[in-house]
C-alpha cells in the first residue's frame, strides 16, 4: 500500500505518519499515569555477521559506508565477501553520498517480531541507489545496488511509476545495528533533528527536545555550555550537578536566568552523594551527561606520589562507575517508556584515551580507563536500548590546557557536538580537528602514533 504524497509546500511541519494522517507534531509528555504499566524495553533483531558489522562501525561515527570493489568499481549491498560482479576479493568500505531513488514503498501493519509489533504502522520501501562517482574512482556501473529500507514519513510516494528521489543516511537502531532510513533528498546532515517527530526516526535518535537530563558537573565552562545546550535544544528538565552546593561560581547567576535549569548536589567522589541523587531525581532522567573530570598535566617522573593520579581516576574512572551503577538500572527500567523514553548516556572522554599523550600521562591513562569502562557500559545498556555515547575531544579552550598551542576546541563547540550526537544516534564522536587528524594516524597506524607523540 503506497502513501499520497505530503504537500511540498507543508512539509516538515505538516508532512505525513505512516497511516497517511497528517504527523502531529511532538509533544511534551503528559503526567504518567502510576497505574498504567511500563512498556518493557524490546529490541529489533540484532544478529549481523562479521563482514556486516563494518556497515554498523561507519553507522556509529553518523557515516554511510557500502563496500566497492577495488577491481571494477560496482558496489556491494548486502555486505559480502567476494564482488557480485567480478568474484574479486578487494572489497573496500567507501563512503557513499547515499544519493537514489524510492522505487516503491509499502506500511507494514502486522508483524511477528515484538519489537516492529508495539511500534505499527511501519513504513518500508525500495530503494536504487546511484553510483556515485564522487566517493571514489570514476566508474561506468551505471545504477548501485537495490536494497530495502526504512522510509520517513516526508518522503513522497512514487506516483504514476516515477521514482521519487531520496537521500539515504545510516543509523543504529535500538539494538545498536547499523539502519538505512530514505530521507528527503535536500535534507543535510544539520536539518534531521527537525524532523524527528516522524517516530520511525525517534526510534533512532535521541534527541534532547522535552527530555529529562543530568549534567554531571555543570561548574566548569564545558558543563555550562552543555547545560545551555541542552535548554537551547528544548530540554524539559536540566539538572545541573554540583559537587560543592554551597559555594557560587563565575557563570552560575546566568544558568539561574534559565527556567530549565535546576541545581542538583552531585559529587562524583562520594558514593553516598551519588546514590542519595539517584534515589530522588533516577526515575525521572532521560539522558545523563557526564562532563565531570580532573585534568592536570603531569607525566610519571613529572611529580613525586600518586596524589594527582589518584584524584584523576577517582573521578574520571571510578567516578564514571559510581554514576552508571546508581543510575544504570534506572535508566534501563524507562527505555521503553512511550515517546520521552530513557534513551542515551554520554560521556566525555578525550583522545588521548586512543594513545597516551605523554605531557598528559596520568590524565591520559584515566581517560583510557573510563573508555575500557564505557564499552561495558555500553554492552550493558544496549540489552534494553539505551545508547551510550563517547566523545573524544582534542584539546579543550579550558585552564589545563593553556599551554597547548592552537587549534584548540571551544566548550561551545563541544557542548554542539553533544547535543548533534544525540540527536543523530550515533556512538562515537570526534570533534574538532586535532581530534579528526589523531584519529586518522590512530586508524592508518596506532603504533606509528605512539612514536610520534612520545616525540
Amino acid at each position: 500500500m503506497s502513501m499520497p504524497p505530503p504537500p511540498r509546500s507543508a512539509w516538515p511541519q505538516e508532512h505525513l505518519s505512516p497511516s497517511g494522517e497528517p504527523l502531529v507534531p511532538l509533544a511534551r509528555a503528559p503526567r504518567k499515569n502510576p497505574v498504567l504499566r511500563t512498556r518493557q524495553a524490546t529490541l529489533p533483531p540484532g544478529q549481523r555477521g562479521r563482514i556486516a558489522l563494518g556497515l554498523t562501525a561507519h553507522a556509529a561515527l553518523g557515516a554511510l559506508a557500502l563496500q566497492r570493489c577495488q577491481d571494477c568499481q560496482a558496489w556491494q549491498y548486502p555486505p559480502r565477501e567476494a564482488c557480485h560482479r567480478c568474484l574479486s576479493l578487494r572489497l573496500k568500505w567507501t563512503p557513499h553520498e547515499g544519493r537514489g531513488w524510492l522505487l516503491s514503498d509499502t506500511v507494514l501493519h502486522h508483524s511477528n517480531d515484538l519489537y516492529y509489533r508495539e511500534r505499527l504502522p511501519w513504513r518500508l520501501g525500495m530503494v536504487q541507489l546511484a553510483d556515485d562517482p564522487a566517493a571514489g574512482a570514476s566508474s561506468d556501473t551505471g545504477a548501485g545496488p537495490a536494497l530495502i529500507c526504512h522510509v520517513h514519513a516526508g518522503v513522497a510516494a512514487p506516483a504514476d511509476a516515477r521514482p521519487q528521489a531520496v537521500r539515504l543516511i545510516a543509523r543504529l537502531d535500538k539494538s545498536g545495528q547499523a539502519v538505512l532510513i530514505a530521507m528527503p533528498p535536500h535534507t543535510s546532515d544539520e536539518k534531521v533533528h527537525l524532523m524527528a517527530d516522524d517516530p520511525q526516526l525517534r526510534e533512532m535518535t535521541c534527541d534532547p527536545r522535552y527530555r529529562k537530563v543530568l549534567v554531571s558537573d555543570a561548574k566548569s565552562a564545558l558543563g555550562q555550555a552543555v547545560v545551555r545546550a541542552c535548554v537551547d535544544a528544548g530540554a524539559d528538565i536540566v539538572w545541573a550537578g554540583q559537587a560543592e552546593p554551597w559555594k557560587r561560581f563565575p557563570g552560575m547567576d546566568q544558568l539561574d536566568r534559565l527556567k530549565p535549569v535546576s541545581w542538583v548536589p552531585l559529587d562524583l567522589t562520594d558514593e553516598r552523594s551519588v546514590n542519595e541523587l539517584a534515589a530522588e531525581i533516577g526515575g525521572k532522567v532521560d539522558i545523563v551527561i557526564n562532563t565531570a573530570e580532573v585534568h592536570r598535566t603531569y607525566g610519571i617522573s613529572a611529580r613525586r606520589g600518586t596524589d594527582v593520579a589518584r584524584a584523576e581516576m577517582d573521578v574520571n574512572y571510578l567516578g564514571l562507575l559510581r554514576l552508571a551503577q546508581a543510575f544504570g538500572p534506572a535508566l534501563k527500567g524507562r527505555a521503553a517508556d512511550g515517546a520521552h523514553n530513557a534513551c542515551a548516556w554520554v560521556n566525555v572522554l578525550s583522545v588521548y584515551a586512543l594513545s597516551n599523550f605523554p605531557a598528559h600521562g596520568t590524565y591520559s591513562a584515566s581517560k583510557a580507563a573510563a573508555l575500557s569502562l564505557s564499552q561495558c557500559l555500553r554492552a550493558e545498556m544496549r540489552q534494553a536500548g539505551i545508547r551510550v555515547i563517547n566523545l573524544f575531544p582534542g584539546p579543550i579552550d579550558d585552564e589545563w590546557n593553556q599551554q597547548m598551542p592552537p587549534p584548540k576546541l571551544a566548550p561551545a563547540a563541544l557542548a554542539s557536538a553533544i547535543v548533534k550526537a544525540l540527536r543523530d544516534g550515533v556512538e562515537d564522536v570526534y570533534p574538532g580537528d586535532v581530534a579528526q587528524e589523531w584519529l586518522a594516524r590512530w586508524q592508518d597506524n596506532p603504533k606509528v602514533l605512539e612514536k610520534e607523540l612520545g616525540a
